[in-house]
């Protein structure tokens, strides 16, 4: 069947033109929903006829699928581009830690225990292990069992099932059956028994083979068989084989519609060393990967992960921002100074913490800004002088501190004319233009 085209999409809309989904015109709603740019979900007026028309043709081009339940459930593909700037990556790359049924239960628990405990945060964002993955390696079923159970019990967030045994897998999908597990992987002489047993427990079920032809056959299997909540696991001999196996099934997917490849993928890395685990594993992240198993917890490779993870899935139309306002860092009172930056998250980050790390208590001003960092927002006339002095007076700071010092950053030291001019009785001060010398030049400039 081919896609519908715009004027097709649009004639089954409600064509009320109330702009609720985000568009100006029905038409336009139309028109991102032939390009895959918009769900259906987003009309909150849509017909159920035009539901059961559209579904299927306004569908991501790669299936959403979700894994374990409640505040520890990740969600993998729903993406609708190639790349990130062209509107946004949906759901961020699932990392997980690898454990199977071999090791004693001490060992398990310290593993979860370390995992669990982990929490890096970076510009107001926690960021975390997403899911473990157990395989069967002991060979008993009764061991297995224990150990899936042992696992649930110590860890709430998703957990995937991997061994080659269907009944295992079954045994598996029963015994996780209110976790909403994975169960990874099914061949083509186990598709039928793994689809059978994720259909009766509610599970989603990864399925692998030595190329993507039979990738393809077996996802068409499950779709004649209604079956949906499937991951496709591919096997690469190499780094390069990876990065054109994965761009293959996400072009495939967006351009050629290939619905036997719109799905997310599962990757298990063990390449023997940790730093060419770490750049597989970067590889997956940046590559269109949909959940990523590592064989070992490092928490030093983790901060490097995470950190890429969460800047490539940012919205590049909305960039992470704080809320414009006076903050205080520490405890200052009516004689502290006053520090301005912009609402660039990382930007408020970096700057806040080199105050806190200099002991110096002060105010922080933080202007809207959309964003942007200092310079850009300063390009964009968004950080002048007339722009900081409204915000000051808007957000009350003069009301908050008696200490009338302003220390604005130094790559805009030319606003410090117009600011003095917009803010009479303020003492303007030209701080460093590298937020790591601001505790140097609170000791050597701002103390003197």
């Amino acid at each position: 069947m081919a896609p519908l085209t715009g004027l097709q999409i649009q004639k089954l809309l409600p064509k009320t033109n109330c702009k609720e989904c985000g568009s100006n015109t029905c038409l336009a709603f139309a028109m991102k929903l032939a390009a895959k740019k918009a769900e259906l979900s987003e009309c909150p007026y849509v017909s159920d006829e035009a539901k059961a028309i559209l579904g299927a043709a306004a569908e991501p081009p790669v299936r959403t699928v979700t894994i374990g339940v409640g505040d520890g459930a990740c969600s993998m593909g729903g993406e609708t581009v190639m790349f990130r700037h062209e509107k946004t990556f949906v759901n961020r790359t699932a990392i997980g830690i690898a454990l199977d049924d071999a090791m004693d239960l001490a060992e398990l628990d310290r593993r979860i225990a370390e995992v669990k405990a982990y929490r890096l945060e970076r510009v107001g964002e926690v960021l975390l292990v997403d899911a473990v993955s157990v395989e069967a390696k002991s060979g008993s079923a009764e061991k297995y069992v224990e150990v899936l159970r042992h696992v649930a019990n110590a860890w709430d967030r998703a957990i995937i099932a991997r061994a080659s045994d269907a009944a295992l897998l079954r045994t598996a999908a029963e015994t996780l059956k209110e976790r909403r597990p994975l169960l990874a992987s099914a061949t083509t002489d186990t598709l039928d028994a793994v689809r059978d047993a994720a259909t009766a427990n509610g599970a989603a079920m990864a399925v692998t083979a030595d190329n993507l032809d039979a990738i393809a056959a077996m996802t068409e299997q499950l779709r004649a068989a209604d079956f949906r909540d499937a991951v496709i696991e591919l096997r690469a001999g190499s780094l390069c084989e990876q990065f054109a196996s994965n761009t293959i099934v996400r072009r495939g997917a967006l351009k050629a519609g290939l619905k036997s490849l719109g799905y997310p993928t599962l990757r298990y890395v063990n390449t023997g060393n940790a730093i060419d685990d770490a750049v597989e594993a970067g590889i997956e992240i940046a590559k269109y990967g949909g959940i990523v198993v590592l064989p070992e917890f490092d928490p030093a490779m983790f901060v490097s992960l995470l950190t890429l993870r969460q800047n490539i899935f940012t919205d590049p139309q909305k960039p992470i921002q704080v809320e414009p306002k006076v903050y205080a860092i520490g405890a200052p009172n009516e004689n502290s100074p006053t520090f301005v930056t912009t609402n660039f998250s990382l930007t408020y980050f970096i700057v806040s913490g080199e105050i806190e790390n200099s002991g110096l208590s002060a105010w922080l001003l933080v202007p809207e800004c959309e964003g942007m960092s200092v310079l850009a927002a300063w390009a964009a006339g968004k950080f002048g002088g007339a722009k900081i002095a409204a915000a000051a007076k808007e957000l009350g700071l003069e009301s908050q501190t008696a200490c009338r010092k302003l220390v604005i950053p130094g790559y805009v030291s030319q606003i410090s004319g117009e600011l003095e001019e917009a803010l009479p009785g303020w003492k303007i001060i030209v701080g460093p233009q590298e937020a790591g010398d601001i505790e140097s030049f609170i000791k050597n400039v701002l103390a003197a």
